[in-house]
């Protein structure tokens, strides 16, 4: 059975940094791009970090979407199953629930629509 369990949200001013841990027991971590998302409020969930399997590349890459370029930093820990999520510079337009998932997110109903409970960020002063 999958399992995704994202931790470390929370409220910051703005300006602040949070740091994100997702823990996933299963079969959907290995060899597999894994991604953060988030969703806001009233819009859709999103995509805003990814990171390859380095498995296949012995390169570990990552990609990010522009809102959060440059203040975010995604990184994987094989041994461990876990997926991080470094954040800084945070404004109140990054506050959303933050989910971890593989990538893309047609590959998570393929894989049979596992999602954790997700964790709250709030930026606000």
């Amino acid at each position: 059975q999958v399992q995704l369990v994202e931790s470390g949200g929370g409220l910051v001013q703005p300006g602040g940094s949070l740091n994100l841990s997702c823990a996933i027991s299963g079969t959907i971590f290995s060899g597999r791009l894994m991604a953060w998302y988030r969703q806001a409020p009233g819009k859709a969930r999103e995509w805003v970090a990814i990171v390859t399997s380095p498995e296949e590349t012995n390169i570990e890459d990552t990609n990010y979407a522009a809102s959060v370029k440059g203040r975010f930093t995604i990184s994987r820990d094989n041994a461990k199953n876990v997926v991080y999520l470094q954040m800084t510079n945070l404004n109140p337009e990054d506050t959303a629930v933050y989910y971890c998932n593989v990538y893309p997110e047609p590959l998570v109903r393929h894989l049979g629509g596992y999602w954790g409970q997700g964790t709250q960020v709030t930026v606000s002063s």
